[in-house]
């Protein structure tokens, strides 16, 4: 009985330019976590140890999310100064500038009460009649 003799590469992991744009690019997508490994060719596990051996693979990261961010915000931004679209306006205000309308209601009353009429009229709804006592 022979057995076949398969070669095992040891996986080799740097931050390559390839890999760094990889990471880079589904961070600007929006994507987080494990879902930055797969886009980039790599197991989550394998990019967690190159996170950790490799500072400019957070960097990557981060820039491609603040990147992806900033080019979004920009899109918005236009459409709510050009009058494109006044609801994204509104929700700019209340999103990012923490804006909230004015719930305030101002009213006035200027009715004078007379204790007199309250009680005629409290003593116009009672309901008269006699009280029997049931054995």
């Amino acid at each position: 009985m022979s057995f076949l003799s398969l070669t095992h590469e040891p996986l080799t992991l740097q931050a390559t330019e390839q890999r760094l744009t990889a990471v880079y690019e589904a961070a600007r997508k929006g994507l987080k976590g494990d879902r930055i490994a797969y886009a980039a060719g790599m197991k989550p596990s394998d990019f967690r140890r190159l996170q950790q051996m490799d500072p400019l693979v957070e960097l990557a990261q981060e820039k491609g999310a603040a990147d992806g961010e900033a080019a979004l915000a920009e899109v918005l931004y236009d459409a709510a100064t050009h009058g494109k679209d006044p609801k994204v306006a509104l929700d700019l205000l209340k999103h990012r500038h923490d804006w909230v309308a004015k719930q305030q209601i101002d009213v006035e009353v200027n009715e004078k009460i007379s204790i007199t009429r309250a009680l005629e009229m409290a003593n116009a709804r009672v309901i008269e009649g006699t009280a029997i006592a049931i054995d």
